[in-house]
């Protein structure tokens, strides 16, 4: 049975109190995200109360939906506090570090150099266009129906949903993977054209934002269809494709996962002896024959594979760097070590 209103109200203002704590304690953007999560996430603490109102009396329900809202608008202002002052500080370090002596000579200009994910994406680039791949790009702007639909995903998948994607007010989207640049490929395939080598690099967006996951990222997806094409081929290239890209023979392996566009699907690991452990690189899978047939191909003669990778994944491990944000603060000394 679920606890009475003022239990809710005991059990509320412990979370804030404890809440209100751990944001002051955070010292840096980091551990504000983790706080923020803890408190006001998809699982934190408020919104777990917040789900369980189904089990309470529907009077009750606007009394405690106050209650948590109250608390929540709370937290968020103190996280926000939190969060100037933090930038605040960090201006000032960098101020104090940066400090110009006007007295000194002047010095020649240097030339720029390219940003680290055009190299990574420049280094994927290289390895599949001597095997045959074609670079496609595709419009950022998506309908529903290339998006999703086309590729399999079903009404009721989460990614669908406003908090995981940036809908406008007509019905489309901003694309939440390259995968659509794929189907409107295939649409225009005649017989003549196979077989398809296809690689689709370029930006995508998704409602999230901490150290490791950014709105606005860019995504590799390649795509290979032809008569008889099986995992075997898939496994080699992926694994040959590794090879290049950390220019070691990594340990790999693949664990059975889903996707919607994909049947059998896997999540490809590496083994980074530097971590000690098994870290996820790419996501592939033979193309679900209804993905085929929405493109007009014929599912009974033709087969393949796709995989997809995150650039900016990618370039962390490359590069072996542990917070997204630094490839998107345009901070001089960071870029030059790269």
């Amino acid at each position: 049975m679920y606890m009475g209103i003022e239990s809710i109200q005991v059990n509320v203002n412990n979370i804030l109190n404890d809440a209100l704590v751990v944001v002051v304690a955070a010292g840096d953007e980091y551990a504000l995200d983790q706080a923020k999560a803890k408190y006001l996430g998809k699982n934190g603490l408020l919104t777990e109360i917040l789900k369980n109102l189904k089990d309470v009396d529907p009077v009750l329900k606007p009394k405690i939906g106050q209650i948590v809202n109250s608390a929540k608008e709370k937290i968020i202002q103190c996280v926000q506090k939190q969060h100037e002052g933090i930038r605040a500080n960090k201006l000032m370090t960098a101020l104090n570090k940066e400090a110009i002596d006007i007295t000194l000579p002047g010095r020649g200009s240097e030339l720029g150099s390219l940003h680290p994910l055009t190299q990574v994406r420049q280094r994927i680039e290289n390895f599949f266009i001597p095997l045959g791949f074609a670079v496609t790009e595709g419009p950022e702007i998506e309908s529903d129906y290339y998006n999703f639909t086309a590729l399999n995903i079903p009404p009721h998948h989460p990614a669908r949903a406003d908090h995981d994607t940036f809908y406008f007010a007509n019905g489309s989207l901003l694309r939440t993977q390259t995968s659509p640049i794929q189907i409107r490929v295939m649409e225009k395939m005649q017989e003549e054209d196979f077989p398809l080598r296809i690689i689709a690099p370029g930006k995508v967006y998704r409602c999230d934002l901490d150290g490791t996951h950014s709105p606005m990222f860019h995504q590799v997806e390649g795509l290979v269809v032809d008569k008889n094409i099986n995992f075997g081929h898939l496994k080699w290239i992926l694994n040959k494709f590794l090879e290049y890209f950390f220019a070691a023979k990594l340990p790999t392996r693949f664990r059975a996962s889903y996707f919607p566009f994909t049947e059998p699907s896997a999540e490809v690991d590496v083994w980074m002896e530097s971590k000690g452990r098994w870290l996820e690189v790419l996501g592939c899978g033979m193309v679900h024959p209804n993905v085929l047939k929405a493109c007009g191909v014929d599912a009974e003669k033709y087969s393949g594979f796709a995989f997809g990778m995150g650039i900016e994944r990618m370039a962390m491990l490359y590069y072996k760097i542990d917070d997204i944000r630094l490839f998107f603060e345009n901070d001089v000394e960071f870029l030059q070590q790269l």
